[in-house]
């Protein structure tokens, strides 16, 4: 190795030791951005160029020192979990908000619940059979019938609410899943380019690394790397992102609930192909379920109806056959439409004089048939049984949920902590790598001046001993 070639080693030196304290600054800049992943400057020796031949025999102490990359401190393994168990905790939460947001429209059990208005109604009729002849009695059961009916109706119209509000939050959270996946594949454009130049693009893959953990959370991605630096993104087995080419994803189903929604399901289709799209997992699933003809907000609406057309069914069966006021035959007390009892129902008798309760042959001031009637929401197949199995069931429902989600929500901390301790920046760390970094630097700048001086002793000072 020549004398000139010292200044070489020590300038390699130097500048890797700057590149390296570079990495340090930037990772403690950085401390406390999300989704930001630690970086490392990695070091190897150049290898000397000469060899010793039979003309020369001087060993070769080799070239300095280079930076080979920046690599990140990450973990695949650990990203693909946090994903997955993201992917899983979002859709318990939105089940158990939807369930929680459901079991907030009953009310129950409360004063001023359904149960309780169908209580009083009841009672209402049982005071009809202690005074048969009181007219006040009578429109008391009238306008008790008129809160039932209001409630169910009430009732029935705040799943349409919720259900349109889902339909429209399906729409908004599709459109961000087609937004975010073209941020990705630009992301993916962006980083191949920067790597096959040469470049670093370690932030950029943060930045999309952020993007894939969000679509995991909406619709249950998963990430697979390829080789040129770019991820495909996939959600049900088929590709959202394929390099730097984004498939959009559509809503397709019907906007009202009702009979239409089992005829045409909410569902999401590939918009290139048109071919059914099911996440497994992430909120959109949880909203698509909840939607389907089967899912919480038919079921809740389908109890209305059932509630409606039970108590209307079994009031106008005894009620039909009852005698009124003015000795005549007794008609139904409720009317409905069978297609949709709980929008529909509404109070067949307005005159207070065609309330019957009187049994058949006992006279009009009877009240006989008022007490029988007063006894209807104890028998089986009554709306008080529906409804009393609905509401048990909800809550048990929204308690288990609730559990569910704070399990995988707890399974989800656990692995991004996991993935946190891996690649979040340690300042004890990067402040030691810094005075290593800093005292190496010196050395080399040391190993520079030194050099330096011994080429000048060569140069001015050789042969002027003994002048």
């Amino acid at each position: 190795m020549s004398t000139f070639s010292g200044l070489s080693t020590a300038l390699s030196s130097l500048i890797a030791q700057r590149q390296a304290l570079d990495v340090a600054g930037q990772n403690i800049a950085n401390a406390n951005t999300v989704g930001y992943t630690r970086q490392r400057a990695n070091l190897q020796s150049v290898e000397a160029l000469t060899a010793p031949t039979m003309f020369s025999n001087q060993l070769a102490a080799g070239n300095g020192v280079k930076v080979t990359d920046i690599a990140r401190l990450g973990d695949v393994f650990l990203d693909a979990r946090v994903r997955a168990e993201t992917g899983t905790a979002a859709f318990q939460k939105a089940q158990a908000q939807s369930l929680d947001r459901l079991q907030s429209t009953l009310t129950e059990p409360s004063a001023t619940g359904f149960s309780a208005s169908l209580q009083e109604y009841w009672a209402a009729w049982e005071d009809v059979a202690n005074r048969p002849d009181d007219a006040a009695a009578r429109k008391v059961v009238l306008g008790a019938a008129e809160t039932v009916r209001a409630q169910i109706a009430a009732g029935y119209r705040s799943v349409e609410t919720q259900w349109s509000q889902m339909r429209t939050e399906t729409d908004t959270l599709v459109t961000e899943v087609n937004s975010t996946a073209a941020e990705v594949a630009n992301l993916n454009e962006q980083i191949r380019s920067i790597l096959v130049s040469g470049g670093s693009a370690n932030e950029l893959m943060d930045r999309r690394d952020l993007a894939i953990t969000k679509l995991s959370g909406l619709v249950g991605a998963e990430a697979r790397h390829r080789e040129d630096g770019t991820v495909d993104v996939m959600v049900g087995g088929n590709a959202l992102v394929r390099g730097v080419q984004a498939n959009e994803v559509v809503t397709r189903g019907s906007y009202e609930m009702g009979p239409g929604t089992s005829s045409d399901p909410v569902h999401l289709e590939w918009r290139n192909t048109g071919t059914r799209l099911d996440p497994g997992s992430g909120r959109l699933a949880s909203h698509l379920t909840d939607l389907s003809d089967r899912g919480l907000l038919a079921g809740a609406a389908q109890t209305w109806n059932q509630v409606a057309s039970a108590l209307a069914d079994t009031v106008n069966a005894v009620h039909a056959t009852g005698i009124d006021q003015d000795g005549g035959t007794g008609q139904a007390f409720f009317a409905y439409d069978p297609a949709r009892p709980a929008a529909s129902l509404s109070i067949a008798v307005t005159d207070p004089r065609q309330v019957a309760a009187a049994a058949p042959g006992q006279g009009a001031l009877d009240g006989s048939w008022a007490q029988r009637l007063s006894g209807l929401g104890l028998e089986a197949g009554s709306p008080d049984l529906v409804w009393r199995s609905f509401v048990v069931d909800l809550g048990v429902r929204t308690r288990a949920a609730e559990q569910r989600a704070t399990i995988t929500e707890t399974a989800r901390a656990t692995s991004q902590n996991l993935q946190l301790s891996q690649a979040s920046v340690d300042l004890d760390e990067e402040t030691v790598m810094m005075l290593a970094t800093q005292r190496a630097y010196e050395g080399a700048a040391r190993v520079l001046t030194a050099v330096d001086e011994m080429l000048d002793v060569l140069i001015n000072r050789t042969g002027l001993v003994g002048r």
